[in-house]
């Protein structure tokens, strides 16, 4: 009776290491970011078009899903100007808007899951013919999501790491290094465990998902939400992963009880079944929108088995090998597990460098991003866990551990309580937008238009200059009315200087394209605050002239 205290009191301690890495995912977890950015509008948001256009276009930096009933363009006076749903072509959204839209300023409202299953969500806004005050998007609208699923989802991502440690792991070890003397007892409660933590966490991940791609609150959901969470690329992935799960349940039966009934072919499909769970976390996560997705989703699946074989290893090692095997059996054990361990090490490092070179992309991305942040932390944590299962293979290899366990299991109990706070940090990471996209978004961010409306009592002239920096440039000009409405202009007339730097005016060529609007291209070759000046001839007799500055990056 106080042996099998003890061994209760042994799997509880490993158990509680594992769950320490909670901690890490709860002070670490940041509000998820969006997996992909806006690269591009058409209109272009923030631009004065003369003419409604029948349609807008939404192109993002990966491709993106769309959520019924999340994309709407609200007009003027308040009213709906998108009709039809939305079309979605890889990265590009199509939105067909209504005929005969009304001048004014235009909300445009979206909110779409990204390759990563991440939700997207924005406003953008354009006008027509003259800008207005925009109108207000509906209280329906959401853009966030609920602070209660943004900090379950890291919670329930965690809980599958842990499961595949419990799992995969021991299945490993039970199926090959057990010996037969010892009962099997313990391990298949840990395995079982692992098997409920990884059906456990995946159901609640497709409940979590409806939420947080709704933008409501966790007891929102509605039937119809799930439906749709079936029916999309997540949903599916992650039934897949339920039946794997399932089958392998089956087929761990013998294995568990240890009636000799598992045969060759079980093991090897359980091999298998067990590489198909594995795939199914990347092809959820970051890896899908990888520049190079087939890769990053080999090297996500190896990194997870690397990581499931080795601490899941430690666990079987820790609580049931060490205190229960006798010198000899251990004196067998050691030497093929440690040699387990160096490849599992080997396989880690090389997956996990490539895969942040690839969602890192640059130094700067590294040190000065959440996302790099954590990498550096988890590498540091990892390399004192690597410098731990060196001595661990230094004892073994010493032939002492097997003689003297006691030192190896205060090794192994460390390796376990590290290797889970890594856990912690690598669920938080897969919440967090790598550098890649947030560079896209910053692009975004950083080609701006400059839009100016200059008046007097004659006319109206609006002006666009993009990208409004040093190099190659495009500018519209529009004439209205004092009261909005198009003017006819003869000829127009446009030169840029810069005083500052003795950049006399330099003459723009422009084309008339309608009556009302001319557009130039030309180039600017320094930076500065340029004076642009503007004549407009509506008559033999009649001309206007602007005079402008504006700031070229």
């Amino acid at each position: 009776m106080a042996v099998m205290t003890v061994d209760r009191r042994r799997g509880a301690t490993v158990l509680i290491g594992l769950l320490i890495g909670l901690a890490g995912v709860l002070l670490s977890a940041v509000p998820a970011s969006a997996h992909a950015a806006l690269v591009s509008s058409d209109p272009s948001t923030g631009t004065i078009v003369p003419d409604a256009p029948n349609k807008v276009t939404l192109t993002f930096s990966e491709s993106v899903q769309l959520i019924t009933g999340k994309i709407r363009v609200i007009a003027p006076d308040g009213a709906r100007a998108d009709q039809g749903e939305p079309s979605v072509d890889g990265t590009r959204v199509s939105i067909p808007l209504r005929s005969g839209g009304g001048r004014g300023t235009y909300l445009v409202t979206f909110r779409v899951i990204s390759a990563d299953s991440h939700p997207v969500s924005g406003t953008i806004t354009y006008s027509v013919g003259a800008a207005s005050t925009p109108p207000a998007a509906d209280d329906g609208e959401g853009v966030r999501a609920d602070p209660v699923v943004r900090a379950l989802i890291p919670v329930g991502k965690y809980l599958g790491y842990a499961g595949l440690v419990l799992l995969i792991g021991p299945v490993l070890v039970l199926a090959l290094l057990w010996p037969q003397r010892l009962s099997r007892r313990g391990p298949g409660r840990l395995i079982w465990t692992g098997i409920g933590l990884v059906a456990g966490s995946t159901v609640l991940g497709l409940w979590l998902q409806a939420p947080y791609t709704l933008g409501t609150g966790l007891l929102d959901v509605r039937v119809g939400d799930l439906r749709d969470v079936l029916g999309s690329t997540f949903g599916a992935v992650m039934l897949v992963r339920l039946a794997v799960v399932v089958a392998a349940a089956f087929l761990l039966r013998p294995l568990l009880v240890g009636s000799g009934g598992e045969s060759r072919l079980d093991l090897a499909l359980l091999g298998v079944l067990g590489v198909a769970a594995l795939a199914t976390w990347p092809l959820t996560g970051h890896p899908t929108a990888s520049p190079v997705a087939g890769v990053s989703v080999v090297l996500d699946t190896l990194h997870l088995a690397a990581m499931s074989v080795w601490l899941g290893g430690l666990v079987m090692l820790f609580g049931f090998l060490l205190p229960r095997a006798d010198a000899r059996e251990l004196g067998a054990i050691l030497p093929i597990w440690s040699r387990w361990a160096f490849t599992a090490v080997g396989a880690l490092l090389f997956a996990g460098v490539v895969q942040a070179l690839i969602e890192v992309s640059s130094l700067d991305g590294l040190f000065n991003s959440t996302y790099g942040r954590l990498i550096l932390t988890k590498v540091a944590l990892a390399a004192i866990v690597i410098a731990m299962a060196a001595y661990s293979r230094k004892l073994v290899r010493e032939r002492s551990a097997e003689e003297s366990p006691r030192g190896l299991r205060r090794v192994v109990l460390a390796e376990l309580g590290i290797t889970a706070v890594v856990l912690g940090v690598t669920a938080a990471l897969v919440q967090i937008a790598p550098p890649r996209t947030a560079e896209a978004a910053s692009t975004t961010a950083t080609s701006t238009t400059v839009t100016r409306t200059l008046t007097d009592k004659t006319m109206s002239l609006q002006v666009d200059i993009y990208p409004a920096a040093v190099g190659n440039n495009s500018m519209h000009l529009y004439a209205y009315t004092p009261d909005n409405k198009p003017l006819p202009v003869i000829e127009w007339r446009a030169t840029a200087a810069l005083p500052a730097k003795n950049i006399e005016p330099i003459e723009i060529p422009l084309l008339r394209i309608t009556d009302f609007h001319a557009i130039g291209e030309y180039a600017l070759p320094q930076a500065g605050e340029w004076t642009f000046k503007f004549t407009a001839r509506t008559s033999d007799i009649d001309q206007t002239t602007f005079t402008m500055t504006a700031k070229i990056s």
